[in-house]
């Protein structure tokens, strides 16, 4: 926790007043009427670290497969994001968040880094599923038109959720759960699925017998590319949220049960 503080401090300090002199950003709903958007994305919900820019259509990204690292990582690869792109954070018209579930560090310092850069800049956040992008790049790597997205929550669980996929968007069929591998569930569909994430690389003995899968990726994870691309969808921009609004989603409410009762408020 006192890391991703750490984290947020170091966004606010870098970007707040980025260009010399305060500006006043456009509202949220003059932004989602906007089909052209400039969107940054990050995502460190697992042991992938990653960032991405949306210009326009145009995906630039940042990706490493970096365990414990994503706190040295993430900055500069915003940095260099914004150099390559020839954007500052004022003219980005949204941030976009892979808000978990995931590792409960990772997540966090996703959140404060997103909003250190909301705050200053003074834009709305569009929280994205870690879950959702990690279906999103397996269907379009693939082709494939349902992802059963798994990942290892560690004690004997998984971050468990079954989406639809097109090559634009994905499309939650269900709800997503943190539950035991043998408590997964799918809905009817006529074809197979494809599994994806390290869920799959833990469990899939499990997993596989509770639907039909024709293939399963244990070494995918999710990326900020995806991210950027699920905010970016026309169709989600009444999820945008204030930088205040922009929370982590756990699923595992014992993670969050813990942490606090290892920092309780005073």
């Amino acid at each position: 926790m006192r890391e991703s503080s750490r984290v947020l401090k170091r966004m606010d300090t870098r970007f707040r007043g980025y260009d010399g002199k305060s500006q006043v950003s456009e509202s949220p709903e003059s932004i989602r009427s906007t089909v052209f958007v400039k969107l940054l994305a990050v995502e460190t919900a697992t042991e992938a670290c990653s960032a991405a820019v949306w210009m326009d259509g145009v995906v630039l990204e940042r990706y490493e497969w970096a365990p414990r690292r994503h706190a040295a990582l993430i900055l500069p690869m915003i940095e260099a994001l914004l150099a390559e792109s020839g954007l500052r954070p004022t003219q980005l018209d949204a941030l976009a968040l892979g808000c978990g579930p995931g590792a409960f560090t990772g997540v966090r310092i996703a959140v404060s880094v997103v909003q250190g850069i909301a705050f200053a800049a003074d834009l709305p956040v569009a929280p994205v599923s870690t879950l959702a992008a990690l279906a999103l790049a397996a269907g379009r790597e693939t082709a494939a038109p349902r992802v059963a997205a798994a990942l290892d929550a560690r004690m004997g669980e998984v971050y468990w959720g079954t989406y639809a996929v097109t090559d634009a968007t994905a499309t939650l069929l269900g709800v997503e759960r943190c539950c035991a591998p043998h408590a997964v569930s799918a809905p009817a569909a006529e074809g197979d699925w494809l599994g994806a994430g390290s869920g799959w690389a833990t469990y899939a003995g499990v997993l596989a017998q509770h639907l039909s899968v024709s293939a399963w990726q244990g070494d995918r994870y999710p990326r900020a590319g995806e991210v950027v691309r699920l905010a970016a969808d026309p169709g989600r921009r009444a999820t945008w949220v204030s930088a205040e609004q922009a929370l982590p989603v756990y699923l595992r409410n014992e993670v969050a049960k813990k942490q606090a009762s290892v920092n309780p408020q005073r």
